[in-house]
């Protein structure tokens, strides 16, 4: 049976005795998605709270995080999501996807809207993906890759 939380606050003790596991260990997001048979997203995102495991995911995540039992039924119950509290983020990574929503998210919504008509991107039905790749003119950059599918607003 499905069970939700009422109170982030044993998630979140959870995540971060997770990540304390994660980096004792000297583990990447890459070798807990490999034990868990998911993609790095998800899988960061449910260690870190925002998502639910599959039972035999959350005991393989579990067992090589050295977490225990009531860990494993932790990471499988529904989370009260959201990561970020009120207000502007202050990490200057998550900062800057505030700022490119602030600049660019009335040209999404326009564009969305354009092409797809009334309705919302789904961040249920979603798969994320983040790629390096060289930048031509040195250094590198990041790609990422937000696919939700597109639900239109029915009239009712």
């Amino acid at each position: 049976m499905m069970h939700a939380q009422l109170d982030p606050t044993t998630r979140q003790a959870l995540a971060v005795a997770a990540v304390e596991a994660k980096t004792r260990k000297d583990l990447s997001w890459q070798q807990i998605a490999d034990a868990a048979g998911l993609s790095p997203a998800f899988t960061t995102a449910a260690v870190l709270g925002q998502h639910a495991l599959p039972a035999d995911a959350a005991q393989a995540v579990a067992e090589l995080l050295g977490l225990d039992d009531d860990a494993v039924m932790l990471l499988q119950t529904i989370p009260t999501r959201g990561s970020i509290p009120e207000g502007i983020p202050t990490d200057p990574t998550i900062y800057r996807f505030h700022e490119m929503l602030q600049v660019y998210g009335t040209t999404l919504k326009a564009l969305i809207h354009e092409q797809f008509g009334d309705g919302i991107i789904s961040a249920v039905n979603f798969r994320l993906d983040v790629r390096k790749v060289a930048d031509p003119e040195g250094g590198e950059r990041a790609i990422i890759t937000l696919d939700g599918k597109y639900l239109p607003t029915k009239p009712f």
